[in-house]
């Protein structure tokens, strides 16, 4: 356990205040987050920072894409039977092959923020595949006003185990990449932190996850974790916080790696809404980023 104690295509871009983040039957221990005004204050205002070592805010999501001198491209990934999904994949510019990381988009579905946090993954050296969970749903294009709620109804009706078999695919497509090492992590945020913990449980083959601010399983599931566990957490977001103690107390006990992070003062939903909670945010932001990608280095890069 470590528990930091100082705070150091469709375009999906979310604008819209007081939405609810959600879990449903995708992801374990039901809980309701709200991403609140001052996240949607910052995309109103187009706040956003211009580090080049971390992902932008909502806001800044278009620009950095727009500006990105990495390779993306829209693939449909077939997922068993008459399933298919899309998905955004980015590569790194590397000379070597690289681990795949899958990045599990929020409740908000495969917006642009989403694939900006993909195309910073491959900044740090991972092939990144986000995969749209909502493909199947026919969503309409539209502005995000619109689109927002329509993709949170969509997702209360994903069933968990089918999530996973997406995610199992997605993987596998992305190690059959002949740029790809056959190592992969999962990195998911809110409704998709959930789900990126659910995969652990899920997944014998995964070689690392890193949940940001997603509710735990229940602790009579996590016996089958294998993967190594990193979880980052607002301090101000005691809804998601209070399924920490059970899963961390069980992990140990099970002799499993799971390490927390709680970043005081930060809300949820921190990396997007990085100029909220008068500046912890954006610290949690600082802090975090980081530490998701070091734990990558260590277990997909070895």
């Amino acid at each position: 356990m470590n528990i930091q104690t100082t705070a150091s295509g469709l375009a999906l871009l979310l604008s819209i205040a007081g939405v609810a983040c959600t879990t449903n039957q995708g992801v374990p221990a039901a809980a309701t987050h709200d991403h609140g005004a001052a996240g949607a204050a910052s995309v109103a205002t187009g706040a956003t920072q211009s580090n080049p070592q971390l992902p932008p805010d909502a806001a800044g999501a278009p620009a950095r894409l727009s500006a990105s001198p990495r390779h993306g491209e829209w693939a449909v990934i077939r997922t068993g039977g008459n399933d298919s999904i899309r998905a955004w994949v980015v590569y790194p510019q590397r000379s070597t092959k690289a681990p795949v990381v899958v990045v599990v988009h929020e409740i908000f579905g495969l917006s642009s923020w989403i694939r900006s946090v993909a195309d910073q993954l491959a900044a740090d050296g991972f092939i990144a595949i986000a995969p749209d969970l909502l493909t199947m749903k026919n969503l309409p294009e539209g502005p995000d006003s619109v689109l927002g709620p329509l993709a949170t109804a969509a997702i209360r009706t994903l069933d968990a185990a089918w999530v996973q078999k997406q995610l199992d695919a997605v993987a596998q497509y992305g190690m059959s990449l002949p740029a790809a090492q056959r190592k992969y992590g999962v990195v998911g945020f809110c409704w998709g932190g959930g789900v990126s913990f659910a995969h652990a449980v899920h997944s014998p083959n995964l070689g690392a996850s890193v949940v940001y601010y997603g509710t735990s399983p229940k602790a009579t599931e996590l016996a089958s974790v294998r993967a190594p566990v990193l979880g980052l957490y607002g301090g101000n977001d005691s809804r998601v916080n209070a399924t920490i103690p059970a899963a961390d107390s069980t992990l140990r006990s099970l002799g499993r790696t799971y390490t927390y992070n709680i970043y005081p003062g930060a809300g949820h939903g921190f990396l997007r809404q990085q100029t909220g909670m008068n500046g912890a945010n954006m610290e949690a932001t600082r802090a975090a980023w980081p530490a998701g990608i070091a734990w990558f280095r260590k277990y997909l890069e070895s």
